[in-house]
């Protein structure tokens, strides 16, 4: 369903009865469905959940504005607060949702009781920081107004990532700003409780980020590595997910 959260219209879907106290936020290209066999498994304990499509992905209309996981944790914070009006809710992010999740978390302590975060790229990794030699120096050659749009875009369609290359527009500026933060300072600020669940062979997010991540908090996380399991754990192993956030509620 199509809601509006303060001015913000967002597409949630809804799993159980009563009272929210989980919201999923999904990864980069993806949507709240990701989650429908955890939330499901949720309800049928007696747990009720919301499942958001964020900004620019499913049923969400794009942002008005570019920004990364700082910019969408003020997007969705309408939301949220609505959501935990009872009570704090775990935060449950994967991948991109896991760094809005992260925010939401540092910046508003008290809408969330814990945080599940599973292949989230929460620390830059050197293949991360720089794009291709003859890419940046096609950009700065535009930059002077010595290349054209069009032959910029084409070095973007050959040196961009498949994510960049697929997203336009408002999103794709929406990408490059999200590539280029990282959340030392968020996972540094962190109290509350806070589960890594990597899969093992997660070669996006690799799990050495969660580890390196862990060092960062006030308090040790709980860090689960699930063997023969990638990138998209929602969906690969959902039972490991769904045991994640049911410790979770009981922290």
């Amino acid at each position: 369903m199509l809601r509006t959260y303060g001015d913000v219209n967002l597409f949630g879907e809804s799993f159980g009865d009563g009272t929210t106290r989980v919201l999923w936020l999904h990864g980069w290209a993806r949507r709240g469905e990701d989650f429908t066999r955890a939330a499901t498994s949720l309800a049928h304990q007696g747990v009720a959940s919301v499942a958001l499509d964020l900004p620019g992905f499913g049923a969400s209309p794009v942002p008005g504005s570019a920004g990364g996981a700082r910019r969408y944790a003020e997007l969705i914070l309408p939301a949220a607060r609505q959501l935990a009006q009872e009570g704090p809710l775990v935060l449950v992010g994967h991948s991109f949702g896991g760094t809005v999740a992260t925010v939401l978390a540092s910046r508003h302590p008290e809408l969330v009781a814990s945080l599940v975060l599973t292949g989230a790229p929460l620390l830059r990794t050197p293949s991360q920081s720089r794009s291709p030699l003859r890419y940046r120096a096609t950009r700065r050659l535009h930059a002077r107004g010595l290349v054209s749009d069009e032959r910029l875009e084409k070095a973007r369609q050959r040196y961009g990532s498949s994510d960049y290359r697929r997203a336009q527009g408002m999103m794709r500026e929406v990408l490059v700003a999200s590539v280029n933060e990282s959340y030392e300072t968020e996972l540094s600020s962190l109290e509350l409780p806070v589960t890594l669940l990597w899969g093992e062979n997660d070669y996006e997010v690799r799990p050495d980020v969660a580890r390196r991540a862990g060092t960062l908090l006030r308090r040790p996380p709980t860090l689960v590595v699930v063997s023969g399991v990638g990138h998209l754990l929602p969906l690969e192993a959902p039972e490991e997910l769904t045991n994640a956030v049911v410790k979770a509620l009981a922290q």
